[in-house]
């Protein structure tokens, strides 16, 4: 797991002192220019044991299924379709951040994570929720994928993998830095990667054909980071029931393109500002049915642009402000929406003034209040309040706990496939009376640190209103129907870390509990707003025996709330395991055996939708 220093909440890990990218080649924080404050040690990154995924290369979605921050709802495997889910929310409400910037698909939240990115261009997972999830995302009331752009470093792999189901795949990644010319505290950087897999599937139908091709360019300065990314991927692939529950044997070809610039311009004492101005293009062919495609099938292209500002400016030791804006715009064309309903623009501005107060025995208090405006041009505006109030004790043995209390309002509008399609039949029913959903969230939380061992926790009570769902009814023809429903949520978050000497323990248990009201007596089953665990467990292990061998095992037990659409069990174990082997003779490769769902649970993630089965692979990775 990787440590960092940051104050109060791990969404502002810019907060804490100044960073020189070109004197240490890292993305660490240069402590030189530290404020006086106090500071917690937390972990930041992925909440789980293993790195990389088993069916195919990584992707932004890879091995969120074991963390215990999220639930990741897939359909085929996680790099396939993959919902992403926070505390109990839908896939609708979870955006994904790259720098300043909110990635979105205006279609449908099923392709927000169709971001075609190399891992190592990406810092680990950050996860956003409450305060900062309003603060920083953009149309994502719940919760935030957050991610930074990585200093390149002069390094590179190539890999090959095999496996049942007649899986291949190869790799290669390579990143080198140069000496900008005279500039000694300046360097350019170059890094690409080419990455593709295929296989028949872990059941019948569910084969895919993946290729990605991504490559940047970054400018790193005594105080700033600037980087010109152009990705582009291509994936196929199959799965029985994917979006339906009429047995038949589902398809999706998608094409995503990206480009982004980024600026992070580091200035003053620990002050920062991010800029990030990006266009998409997503391209979504879909076919209900392989064996007679002429029965349904529909053909979607969405473009999106978009410039974001973040930041946080430092005017005293006791005084900060954070704020965040961001405009996108996008547009539709679609062989299954109406017409008159193709494009919408987007405004988002936030801003949180904070102050901190030094106690007695060394103590801080911290206390943010601010609040949101949140606005589009085909649907009223919101302004939203948020703020939170956090004790920061450090104690004589250099352990320290957290207390804090937060609220947080935040707001999103449907996606087109929820208004703009047909209201009145076919397989997926449009409602056209949806309105902006409004989310407000309570939270209390505790963070212990010791010198082996840390431990989060937080307990929340969150209220959605016209939370957009999809719903389905025994007396309908339609696969699934949008409907706006009032839930509340009630929440409780444990995560415990423990350091060994040669181990790393990773832990968690989450409770939800849910009241709804449809306002309505015909739907008798939810695909996304009331499929969640009542009860999960996670367990990760990392153990390195000896320098040669490395074994990680992530484990997920859940107990789901009961479903109408569900077959088999409402309960499931899934296992992920990886053995690593890199032998002292051959310097820089890695041998890799790994498992994914090792008692091959059948347990349907998506109601309706068969779940994954058993996927063994043997790769190869040489490191330089």
């Amino acid at each position: 797991m990787i440590r960092v220093v940051q104050i109060a909440f791990p969404a502002l890990l810019f907060s804490v002192s100044t960073f020189s990218p070109a004197s240490n080649g890292s993305d660490k924080p240069d402590n030189s220019n530290e404020v006086n404050h106090i500071e917690k040690i937390t972990v930041e990154g992925s909440a789980t044991a293993n790195n990389k995924p088993v069916g195919t290369f990584g992707s932004l979605v890879s091995n969120l299924e074991y963390d215990p921050r999220v639930d990741l709802q897939s359909r085929n495997m996680a790099e396939a379709q993959a919902d992403v889910t926070i505390r109990g929310g839908i896939f609708e409400n979870t955006g994904f951040r790259i720098g300043s910037a909110t990635l979105f698909d205006p279609q449908t939240g099923h392709y927000f994570a169709e971001i075609p990115i190399a891992q190592e261009m990406l810092s680990d997972a950050n996860v956003l929720t409450g305060v900062d999830n309003a603060l920083l995302g953009v149309n994502s009331s719940v919760g935030t994928i957050s991610r930074e752009w990585t200093p390149i470093q002069t390094s590179g792999s190539v890999s090959i993998g095999a496996g049942n189901n007649n899986f291949n795949l190869q790799r290669i990644h390579s990143g080198v830095t140069l000496a900008l010319g005279d500039f000694t505290d300046w360097t350019i950087g170059f890094e690409g990667e080419f990455s593709r897999s295929e296989s028949d599937g872990t059941i019948e139908n569910g084969d895919h054909d993946f290729q990605r091709a991504s490559g940047r360019i970054q400018l790193v300065g005594p105080s700033s980071q600037t980087d010109l990314f152009f990705g582009a991927q291509e994936k196929f692939f199959g799965w029985p029931n994917m979006y339906t529950p009429f047995n038949f044997n589902e398809t999706e070809d998608l094409k995503a393109r990206l480009l982004i610039l980024n600026h992070k311009q580091y200035y003053a004492q620990d002050s920062i500002f991010e800029i990030s101005t990006y266009y998409r293009r997503h391209n979504d062919h879909y076919i209900f049915s392989r064996e007679n495609p002429d029965i349904f099938e529909a053909f979607h292209e969405t473009d999106v642009k978009s410039i974001a500002l973040s930041g946080r400016h430092v005017q005293t030791v006791s005084f900060a402000l954070n704020y965040s804006a961001q405009f996108i715009a996008d547009g539709i064309e679609s062989t299954t929406l109406e017409n008159n309903f193709t494009s919408r623009h987007y405004y988002k501005l936030s801003v949180l003034p904070e102050y901190r107060v030094d106690l007695q025995n060394d103590r801080q208090l911290t206390y943010r209040l601010g609040a949101t405006f949140d606005d589009t041009n085909r649907d009223g505006s919101e302004m939203s309040l948020i703020g939170d109030i956090t004790l920061n004790t450090i104690n004589a043995d250099n352990t320290s706990q957290i207390v804090y209390l937060s609220y947080a309002q935040a707001s999103q509008v449907p996606g087109y496939t929820a208004i703009g399609g047909s209201n009145t039949g076919g397989l997926f029913r449009s409602n056209y009376d949806l309105e902006r959903e409004t989310t407000k969230n309570i939270e209390l939380g505790l963070a212990l640190e010791r010198d082996t061992w840390r431990l989060d926790s937080a307990i929340f009570y969150r209220q959605d209103d016209d939370l957009t769902d999809w719903t389905y009814s025994l007396s309908s023809s339609s696969a699934r129907s949008a409907n706006p429903v009032d839930i509340k949520t009630l929440g409780l978050e444990l995560l415990a870390i423990k350091r060994l000497d040669n181990a790393e323990i990773i832990t968690s248990y989450t409770f939800l509990n849910k009241s709804e009201d449809y306002g309505a007596t015909d739907i008798d089953a939810s695909f996304y707003a009331l499929n969640y665990p009542d009860h999960r467990v996670t367990l990760g292990v990392i153990w390195r025996p000896t320098n040669m061998i490395e074994v990680r095992v992530d484990n997920e037990w859940r107990k789901q709330e009961e479903n109408t659409l569900r077959n088999g069990d409402d309960d499931a174990l899934f296992t992920h395991l990886t053995l690593k082997i890199s032998p002292s003779q051959l310097k820089g490769l890695d041998i890799m055996l790994a498992a994914d769902n090792l008692w091959d649970e059948s347990f349907e993630e998506v109601p309706g939708t068969p779940g994954r089965g058993e996927q063994y692979t043997l790769s190869a990775t040489y490191h330089w």
